[in-house]
């Protein structure tokens, strides 16, 4: 300790003196295991474990090289403080934090640096540990996980397969085992899709009909290929202009052959079963939007020998359809595609081609190189004539068939009809290719638009004339069912989810193709499949405009590993390895199971552990519970992937039996970021935020004058503030207090490093109410507190336990601020203060600052840890106030105030209230018409 001074004495609390707490309490909490959570079941079991208990969790986070700025810690503190209130209130915990450590940038780097991204990835997580252990979160450290781990991946790899081993039975509305399935079809209870038999079925043949229905299956599915980099990219990879985000190569879409998610079966048990979760509105309603289910028919036109098949929510307006338009992808694009031109065509359908082959042939190129998104943003639509020609089911018209850019294989048929009168973009398609627009709808009295898409009777439709929108959808189904031209069905946006990816970094697929190139899948006996060693980590690239190349991934260049001899149970053969890895989405679709149960080598996850920790709440709290973590917190930018694979995943799993929680998560909570001001100069250059100086309004660095923006905290930005610079400036715990007490957890707030000061006095003041100074000594007493003391002590503690349970921490700060102000005003110059004020402040501060508060507990001569209490309980008689103030409104605006006896009724009230010098001004001598007095809230007096 640095020696004291006349204006510091020896034993203040500083970030020097905090440091030396924080450690020493750091240290305890892991020699001691305190922040143990017991399991029923294995080793992490105990003899007496509490019915009570609560799994919090936050989001995985990916361990980058960059380690942490203050904004990462934001959700992980807040759930530190409510764990730790939970705890201290008796309940058993559970508590850790692992790490969603394969993905692309440790890849990446490994490309750069021909450094292994296990030895980069393992680094992170190192610098990560240190970083969030210094800032004393009270994880259970025997249960953290690494999806990089083949412990963990190895279950990893069994889910996929239980995935891969099933099909989704619709009549029960559930996934069945796949030997169910093969049973029925050998036991003849389901016909084959060709109708033979099972028995008249070569084994082959067998096994690619229950591929077919497999959960996980292999299909031609569109990706974007990029050649120039020689791999597959999402589309968040892809620039507007259909190009590579890294290296700005051409980006084409076509078919691959990656392994799928059948994700799609789930779609409708993923809507309803938003209506359980405790989850934000915002969220349920992203989730809803991506499943995008949707109500209406099936149609269908005849286009010479082929049919064309469209969904559409709107049937009733299919007589005002004047062509259909394909999607550049679709394989009937290729079929209707004409030899010549007919004999008259418009110059604005070819695309300037002398053929139609050479004009759908140039159009779908020039497709394939733009992104989707890109595709549905365009305002300028674009699309050329095949040739051919289909017909309106409902008055015999023959009708053009284009292809065009802005329809999409991805939703619906990848066919639609167009109808240019009552849709926007069809409108404006029609226009630019001067087909005929026909109106279905009336529109509204004064509209004035193009295409009207609201309310009206029917017009232009026949026998649906005259009939509202809800009519003609019902009467226009019933029609084209009688007539076989289509049928009523429900639709989707969700399509299945795509899971190969031609990377190194990723779990490797546990199953093997033969020489037909069949898949078959791994016994249990040889999991985890490991990732080999390789030379390169880079995938082979092509010419950037080879759009026919054929990926090549790093593992195809470990040729032991790939090539394997093995017996899957009909003698030793030769398989071949898939040289795909799985995306990095998949570790984290169950990591809440494994946190359950993480040393448990038989199974990913004991059912008795899962059933305690995850399982539906009993009958008495209410029915239609789904199970899953008490409270999940992360942000929402993984409002709509992570959160619907996960759901996929462990419905799966339920419907299997081997959880007993149809939810990962019943409680959601998002919290919000923390953003800061960066400064530009001159030349647009970001500089140093921490040096930049202001005078008089204006920002300078170096003298020179600088621009201020507002936004996020970056590398890049100059703007990065770390905890560890916080820590060692003023520690832990006034980082902690400090983020908590900057607003609500689910807002969005800017850093402002000047403010920590703030909360660093505030644990100056409270250290000062217990410890002396100058001389170190307790300066605590068995005094006797006054009346007014213990009323503001309990209604703290009522007030302090409420804002801990809603998650209102900032709020809970700012009542822990206005108790300790009242203690300092009464006592911060008397010779000690009374211990029955101090130890309840100490208590409550515990949550959102731990090491002062295990430090000053201490000293307070206990032996044990507070981190299981006790929480200080209020005592009610001391919550009943003595007096209540009453706002006067007078014709509903606020005039005056009185304040009245607490058990004053409303006679009493009334008359004070007009009494009051204000609003007998306002009366003048004259009667109210009316005085409304709401008990504790208000008095309205209407004149």
């Amino acid at each position: 300790m640095s020696e004291a001074t006349e204006e510091t004495p020896g034993h203040r609390y500083n970030a020097e003196a905090a440091g030396r707490i924080e450690l020493r309490w750091q240290n305890y909490w892991a020699d001691h295991g305190t922040y143990h959570a017991p399991n029923p079941a294995g080793p992490l079991a105990a003899a007496d474990i509490p019915s009570d208990k609560l799994f919090v969790q936050d989001m995985f986070p990916y361990p980058s090289g960059a380690g942490l700025h203050v904004g990462h810690p934001l959700g992980f503190i807040g759930t530190d403080v409510f764990a730790r209130y939970h705890r201290m209130i008796g309940r058993n915990v559970l508590h850790t934090m692992g790490f969603d450590a394969f993905g692309l940038p440790a890849e990446q780097y490994a490309v750069q640096t021909g450094q292994h991204p296990r030895k980069t990835t393992e680094e992170n997580i190192e610098t990560y540990l240190r970083q969030i252990r210094r800032l004393g979160l009270g994880h259970d450290e025997r249960r953290r996980i690494s999806t990089i781990d083949p412990e963990y991946y190895k279950w990893t790899q069994w889910i996929f397969l239980q995935i891969y081993n099933s099909w989704y039975d619709e009549k029960l509305g559930k996934a069945r085992p796949i030997v169910e399935l093969e049973t029925e079809y050998a036991q003849d209870k389901r016909r084959t899709p060709d109708g033979r038999g099972w028995c008249e079925l070569t084994r082959a043949e067998q096994l690619a009909v229950l591929d077919e229905s497999r959960l996980a299956y292999i299909s031609e599915a569109p990706v974007n290929w990029c050649p120039g980099l020689g791999t597959v990219l999402s589309n968040e990879e892809v620039t507007p202009d259909g190009r590579s985000e890294r290296g700005n190569f051409p980006v084409f879409r076509r078919n691959l052959r990656q392994w799928m998610m059948r994700i799609t079966a789930y779609a409708d048990r993923l809507v309803d079963d938003l209506d359980r979760l405790d989850w934000p509105e915002k969220v349920k309603s992203m989730q809803r939007n991506w499943i995008g289910r949707s109500h209406g028919a099936r149609v269908r036109f005849a286009a010479g020998a082929e049919t064309i098949e469209v969904f559409t929510t709107r049937p009733d307006t299919i007589f005002g359809v004047t062509y259909v338009v394909l999607a550049p992808e679709h394989p009937l694009a290729e079929k209707l595609t004409a030899a010549e031109w007919p004999s008259t065509v418009d110059e604005r359908w070819t695309g300037g081609a002398a053929t139609p082959v050479e004009a759908v042939e140039a159009y779908r190129l020039a497709a394939s190189r733009k992104s989707e998104l890109d595709r549905q943003e365009q305002k300028v639509k674009t699309g050329v004539f095949t040739g051919s020609f289909a017909v309106n089911p409902v008055n015999g018209k023959e009708i053009p068939v284009f292809v065009a850019d802005y329809v999409l294989m991805g939703y619906g048929t990848g066919m639609v009809m167009g109808v240019p009168g009552e849709d926007q973009r069809d409108w404006d398609f029609a226009t630019k290719f001067g087909l005929d627009i026909v109106r279905t709808v009336q529109p509204s009295e004064g509209f004035d638009g193009e295409a009207y898409s609201g309310d009206g009777p029917s017009i232009n439709s026949g026998f649906l004339d005259g009939m509202d929108i809800a009519e003609a959808k019902k009467t226009i189904i019933d029609w084209l069912e009688e007539h076989n031209h289509g049928e009523g069905t429900v639709q989707y946006k969700l399509r299945d989810w795509l899971f190969s990816r031609q990377r190194y970094w990723g779990e490797p697929f546990p199953v093997v193709y033969d020489e037909d190139g069949a898949p078959h899948a791994l016994p249990d006996s040889m999991l985890p499949v490991e990732l080999p060693e390789v030379d390169d980590y880079s995938p082979i690239t092509f010419d950037p405009d080879k759009a026919d190349s054929e990926p090549s991934p790093p593992l195809s260049r470990a040729t032991e590993w790939v090539e394997v001899e093995l017996d899957l149970g009909d003698g030793l053969k030769t398989y071949r390895r898939d040289t795909n890895t799985m995306p990095n989405w998949a570790g984290s679709c169950w990591y809440q199971l494994r946190y359950v149960d993480p040393t448990n080598s038989e199974r990913f996850v004991d059912p008795e552990n899962e059933k305690y920790w995850l399982g539906p709440r009993p009958a008495e709290h209410g029915t239609g519970d789904p199970g899953g973590v008490d409270l999940y917190v992360g942000g929402v930018e993984h409002a709509v992937l992570h959160l619907l694979y996960s759901r996929f995943w462990q419905k799966v799993l339920f419907d299997l039996g081997h959880v007993s929680s149809e939810e990962p998560y019943r409680r959601l909570f998002n919290q919000g970021y923390i953003q800061a001001f960066a400064y530009t100069d001159s030349r647009g250059f970001y500089v140093p935020a921490d040096e930049v100086v202001e005078e008089d309004g204006k920002f300078f660095f170096n003298g020179e004058e600088v621009k201020q923006e507002y936004g996020k905290m970056g590398k890049s930005l100059k703007n990065v503030v770390t905890p560890d610079q916080m820590a060692a400036d003023y520690g832990a715990d006034t980082f902690r207090f400090y983020e908590m007490a900057m607003g609500p957890l689910a807002d969005s707030r800017p850093w402002a490093t000047k403010d920590v000061v703030g909360a660093h006095r505030f644990l100056q003041r409270v250290w000062r109410l217990v410890i002396d100074e100058a001389t170190g000594e307790l300066r605590v007493a068995a005094d006797e507190p006054t009346a007014e003391d213990r009323k503001q002590l309990h209604k703290a503690i009522a007030g302090v336990r409420e804002d801990y349970a809603e998650m209102r921490f900032n709020t809970a700060g700012a009542k822990l601020i206005e108790l300790n102000n009242h203690l300092t005003k009464v006592y911060g110059s008397a010779a000690s203060t009374p211990r029955e004020l101090v130890e309840p402040l100490v208590l409550m501060l515990a949550p959102l600052c731990p090491h002062v508060a295990e430090e000053l507990w201490h000293r307070l001569g206990h032996q044990d840890t507070l981190v299981h209490g006790p929480f200080p309980v209020a005592d009610e008689k001391y919550l009943v106030e003595d007096s209540v103030e009453y706002p006067i409104q007078v014709n509903g605006k606020v005039r005056s105030r009185i304040t009245v006896a607490a058990d004053a009724d409303k006679d009493a009230v009334q008359s004070a209230a007009l009494a009051d010098e204000k609003i007998a001004a306002l009366l003048n001598g004259g009667e109210p018409r009316k005085v409304i007095v709401v008990p504790g809230k208000l008095v309205n007096v209407v004149l």
